[in-house]
């Protein structure tokens, strides 16, 4: 794909936020050692993450854009740039901290106890991934995808990348303690003053909307985005006051070793 747009990412930055800082409020006390931000972006949690942990916090991303970012915030004594399907780390981390990235990787029943297993002794993997892929926000992106551009589109087969919290629980329960968790948050979502876009398109554009326009050209992307425009308007309509709300899905767990 390509890379990541910090400022589109951030325009949002609040209600992304919140999950984050919700998971960092339930991971404890963790052992000396590193504590990893895993798919770091730009560095939105780095305050939190320093605050706790300060000294020791190294972030990890594949994006240039969004590690420049993060190290403009000044918060990590180390940046690596790498892919975090593909990373390992030279010391065994206290904590593994990763907010909203892993839905990008795919099997998760062999990731997440790799993930695990680089941890020190005591050490804690924190992960937290939307599960909206069934909401119209996202739904609507795959059946317009496919049936606008079938041949570049095939759905045959899909299956949602992130799985119930229930899931994730069974699955790391042999490992360690875990706890496990979902939650529906309501984002009241407002319209950007310079654009006449809709306000989930907004908030999806640089993440979920990124695969499917990188396959069209602008012509095709015009469409698309006129056809996904035209369906938010109805799944979310405008209050009164232009603002809309988006009910958004996340999957949580906390493993202690």
């Amino acid at each position: 794909m390509s890379d990541w747009n910090p400022e589109a990412y951030a325009l949002f930055g609040d209600l992304r936020l919140q999950p984050a800082l919700d998971l960092l409020a339930r991971v404890g006390d963790v052992p000396a050692g590193p504590v990893v931000d895993l798919g770091c972006g730009a560095g939105s949690v780095a305050g939190a993450l320093s605050a706790r942990f300060a000294g020791r916090l190294s972030g990890v991303d594949a994006s240039p854009a969004m590690l420049a970012e993060a190290e403009a915030t000044g918060r990590y004594a180390c940046l690596i740039a790498d892919d975090a399907a593909l990373w390992c780390p030279d010391v065994p981390p206290a904590l593994i901290f990763s907010n909203a990235m892993l839905q990008w990787i795919g099997d998760h029943a062999r990731l997440m106890p790799r993930l695990a297993g680089y941890l020190s002794p005591g050490g804690v993997l924190a992960v937290q991934m939307p599960r909206q892929y069934r909401a119209p926000s996202h739904r609507f992106l795959r059946d317009i995808a496919a049936a606008m551009f079938p041949d570049r589109f095939d759905f045959a087969g899909w299956q949602a990348p992130v799985d119930s919290a229930e899931s994730y629980a069974r699955l790391m329960t042999p490992l360690g303690r875990v706890a496990a968790w979902q939650t529906d948050y309501v984002q009241r979502l407002w319209p950007d003053a310079g654009s006449s876009a809709h306000p989930v398109r907004l908030f999806t554009e640089p993440t979920a909307m990124r695969p499917y326009v990188d396959k069209l050209s602008d012509a095709e992307r015009g469409a698309f985005v006129a056809a996904y425009e035209e369906a938010l308007a109805v799944a979310y309509p405008a209050l009164p006051d232009g603002s809309v709300l988006m009910p958004f899905r996340r999957v949580f767990f906390v493993l202690t070793m």
